[in-house]
């Protein structure tokens, strides 16, 4: 690694989820304050514990950090977290002194996706439905965040007098409310498997899986074990029930963005993120999101003015991770 990354004036970044562990570090003296090119990637799978992957980046790289910023799929209860999809359990004084940091902060990964928004520029954001962004300004602004991937995370931006707050929620877990004869029917599937069905069980990774599987069942069909990738794969090649999967998944998606400005009064956007995001965007872009983000009855004027933006750096999370150390400096 580059002599750039061996002083002593770097905070060190990690954006850990359900499947995935990145980690990176930051300048937080810096306009652009990640470091794109410290940028390493390794499966939460291979490391017992998130110390151990915070020591092999280290290791393997020759990198040096005085502080931490680490975000974590799951809630941040004071020192400790707990990964929601994954059976990690993190200790920030902990962790921090095995890896001799002089502090160490553990955020929920979706106040971090928010704070990274407030470092996006529009060429880092590709709009969904129309309505364009010019960017951020010196106004007072309220954004929501909501992003696909191993989970459904939900977050929120405040910016207040020239500062930005994130929101940490688990909005992701709120119930799913039908709009459809057939989504009622999946409810109806979902229920019966699960019991309690929130968002979360149809907009993730794992919610491609739990849809087609809730359609072949309502079709009286069995589709056996799936991946999410296997979903994706067969609607490229024209399957009509991984293609409508997907249609619904981008349906109830939509719904649920539109929901969470209604619930955070964020009229100034909604930053769509997630591992799914830039994956499924052609299939967002050209599915029923727009249309079930803007149908909240009289509210749907307001609605169809505000701007859903699928966001296209490719470190979203870690972008946060620096913001926030940055914010602490």
């Amino acid at each position: 690694m580059s002599e750039t990354f061996q002083t002593d004036s770097h905070a060190l970044l990690a954006d850990i989820g359900g499947t995935n562990a990145r980690f990176a570090l930051a300048r937080r003296d810096a306009v652009d304050p990640l470091l794109m090119d410290s940028v390493r990637e390794f499966a939460v799978a291979d490391f017992p514990s998130l110390a151990d992957a915070a020591r092999h980046y280290l290791d393997t790289t020759g990198a040096i950090a005085t502080t931490g910023v680490f975000a974590v799929a799951g809630r941040v209860d004071g020192d400790e977290a707990r990964i929601t999809n994954h059976p990690w359990v993190i200790s920030a004084v902990r962790t921090g002194e095995q890896l001799g940091l002089g502090s160490l902060r553990l955020v929920n990964d979706f106040a971090a996706q928010a704070m990274g928004a407030s470092l996006l520029r529009p060429q880092d954001v590709v709009p969904v439905g129309g309505i364009g962004w010019s960017g951020h300004d010196a106004v007072d602004r309220t954004f929501a965040i909501i992003g696909a991937g191993t989970g459904l995370g939900v977050g929120g931006l405040l910016r207040r007098g020239g500062r930005y707050f994130p929101l940490q929620t688990e909005g992701g877990h709120v119930s799913f409310a039908p709009n459809s004869p057939e989504e009622i029917e999946i409810l109806v599937q979902m229920s019966a498997e699960f019991g309690r069905v929130s968002n979360e069980r149809l907009v993730s990774g794992q919610g491609l899986v739990n849809l087609h599987r809730a359609l072949s069942n309502i079709a009286g069909e069995d589709p056996g074990p799936l991946k999410p990738s296997d979903i994706t794969a067969r609607a490229k090649e024209g399957d009509e029930r991984s293609l409508r999967t997907i249609d619904v998944f981008c349906a109830v998606f939509g719904a649920a963005a539109g929901d969470l400005v209604l619930t955070l009064g964020a009229w100034d956007g909604v930053f769509l993120t997630g591992g799914l995001v830039p994956k499924l965007l052609p299939s967002i872009a050209h599915s029923a999101f727009r249309q079930r983000f803007e149908y909240k009855g009289r509210f749907s004027p307001v609605m169809a003015r505000i701007p859903t933006l699928a966001v296209v750096h490719p470190q979203p999370g870690l972008l946060g991770a620096a913001a926030l150390a940055q914010d602490v400096a």
